[in-house]
């Protein structure tokens, strides 16, 4: 099954499809390792769901909702 990172529940995982953003958002995301096969885990979500915290290539990492609506995952599991 397939959505975007903002819509994970806490503990989800899943696998990076692709990356939807442009310019500089594209780029930041790029940088911080979130790429395309990259396996993300959803830690922690702010009580009004901004940021995200998620588990990305063995450290913690902290993601602006907006940022997270750009990353498109294949859920591997609840």
């Amino acid at each position: 099954m397939e959505k975007k990172l903002d819509r994970f529940a806490v503990g989800e995982r899943g696998r990076v499809l692709r990356i939807d953003g442009e310019g500089k958002v594209r780029r930041r995301l790029f940088d911080m390792g979130v790429t395309p096969g990259a396996e993300i885990v959803l830690r922690k979500l702010a009580p009004l769901g901004d940021p995200v915290e998620v588990t990305i290539r063995g450290y913690e990492l902290t993601l602006r909702k907006s940022e997270a609506e750009c990353v498109l995952m294949e859920v591997t599991n609840a």
